[in-house]
């Protein structure tokens, strides 16, 4: 009688451990972050081509030149705040009870949320249609901070849950993979020579 508990038990574990680790399920799906790395990196080069496109018709090279200067340092802002954004999720995960962990989480969430606001507006108002020297044409970016902070939101949230399942290193490499370097942000001296 006991053997067949303790198989029972084993079984659970079992299933537990693979439904919480499990690729395809939500619980486990950190895409949200790697779209929002590639929304935001999407900004630089199309920036860049309209700052190139007011240069050549004002034929001052200048324009093109402090305008990549002024980017940079606000996409550095926002790189800054993203590696701080997916330490501070797994920090929250990892650290508390699952009630804390959300609360913790919504407050980077907003953060980081602002941030990408701020640096939106930048782009939008620098890129408006006759937004500067009447250069014609709005540039599209597919970046939207409430979206992709919402996204995210519910992305570390099942990671939040999928985690509880876990146990010891498995929850540590679990949530340790949003911090690799392919989830990190393109410097951006790279994206600026694309």
């Amino acid at each position: 009688m006991k053997r067949y508990n303790l198989l029972i038990v084993l079984l659970l574990l079992v299933f537990n451990l693979t439904t919480a680790q499990k690729k395809g399920s939500p619980a486990a799906d950190f895409s949200a972050v790697k779209e929002a790395k590639t929304k935001i990196e999407n900004t630089v080069p199309l920036v860049i081509k309209h700052l190139q496109d007011i240069s050549t018709k004002e034929n001052d090279p200048n324009i093109l030149t402090n305008g990549k200067i002024a980017l940079a340092k606000e996409y550095g802002k926002v790189e800054l705040e993203w590696r701080m954004y997916r330490g501070n999720m797994n920090s929250c995960i990892m650290n508390n009870s699952s009630k804390k962990a959300k609360k913790c989480m919504e407050y980077h969430n907003t953060m980081f949320r602002d941030t990408m606001i701020n640096y939106n507006n930048y782009i939008t108002n620098l890129t408006r249609k006759n937004g500067y020297l009447g250069v014609e044409g709005d540039t599209k970016f597919d970046l939207n901070p409430a979206e992709t902070s919402t996204k995210l939101n519910e992305s570390y949230f099942n990671a939040n849950d999928a985690a509880g399942r876990m146990k010891g290193n498995s929850k540590k490499e679990f949530l340790g993979q949003t911090m690799a370097d392919d989830y990190a942000l393109t410097p951006y001296n790279q994206l600026a020579t694309q």
